[in-house]
């Protein structure tokens, strides 16, 4: 069954989502999430919660389905997730292999640059990402 999606007014509202997408591994699902929320709003609603399966979901997601029709967009949702509660505990205990996933979006990003970000502010926010 496909979950249904609409944008969450409150990060109570965002982690049930966030927990459902995760159970059933749903990446169009959440890119449909992080299409329909607003990057500024990612740190908030995350509030402390941010995990690194969830970490992992968002990339994935935005890989495979948002960064082909909307870079820009991509580019957003990575720079506030980068302000969230927990981001540098998180990004400190991803594998290799998950970092590579991070880098693989980020290339992506540089291919597919659009008038919303510079390849200065890309390769910023790489360092961010300890890339």
């Amino acid at each position: 069954e496909k979950l249904r999606i609409s944008e969450p007014s409150n990060a109570y509202d965002f982690g049930q989502i966030i927990n459902a997408v995760n159970a059933s591994k749903d990446k169009a699902a959440c890119a449909d999430l992080l299409t329909v929320t607003d990057p500024k709003k990612l740190p908030v609603l995350l509030s402390n919660k941010l995990e690194g399966e969830i970490f992992l979901i968002f990339i994935q997601s935005l890989e495979y389905y948002v960064v082909g029709k909307d870079p820009g967009l991509a580019y957003q949702h990575l720079f506030y997730l980068s302000k969230a509660e927990r981001f540098k505990v998180v990004l400190a205990l991803l594998s290799k292999n998950e970092k590579e996933q991070i880098q693989q979006l980020f290339d992506l990003l540089s291919e597919n640059q659009d008038h919303q970000y510079s390849s200065e502010d890309l390769e910023s926010l790489k360092e961010v990402y300890e890339l």
